[in-house]
């Protein structure tokens, strides 16, 4: 049984905190302030895959509504710590993901992943039952 809970507090996102450094390298502040202003103002949520009491994967998402889409999930991070990668975790986070999403009434489940991140391409296509259907494009300020 797989078993996902979102962490709320300060000390979950801590004890997460080596986890998501593996996919966004960041001071442990730096990471918690983040926390605190993306859970408080913009409905970020923080879901843990644990394996027994250990943390192995994190999916950090949001629920949008956006013309395109109407209800969705988008999905920020998420990453499965080293040592557990190729076991299946991922596609059982995302598909938890997933059943989070359609409870509220969302009808899509969306992420981005980097041009060079070719592994994680055929990850998110091969295994997870994605679709590549777009670009995302950026400009630094």
């Amino acid at each position: 049984m797989t078993d996902v809970r979102e962490l709320t507090t300060e000390a979950e996102w801590r004890e997460a905190y080596p986890v998501m450094d593996e996919l966004r390298p960041q001071s442990e502040e730096t990471f918690i302030e983040r926390m605190h202003q993306m859970y408080d103002e913009e409905r970020y949520r923080l879901f843990a895959y644990y394996d027994d009491d250990d943390i192995v994967a994190l999916a950090g998402v949001r629920e949008l509504i956006v013309h395109y889409h109407g209800n969705h999930v988008w999905v920020y991070d998420l990453v499965t710590t080293e040592p557990r990668r190729s076991e299946g975790i991922g596609v059982e986070l995302l598909e938890w993901v997933g059943d989070w999403a359609r409870e509220r009434g969302a009808n899509v489940v969306e992420l981005a992943s980097g041009l060079w991140r070719d592994e994680a391409h055929e990850f998110y296509e091969e295994k997870a039952g994605f679709e590549r259907y777009c670009l995302t494009f950026k400009r630094d300020l």
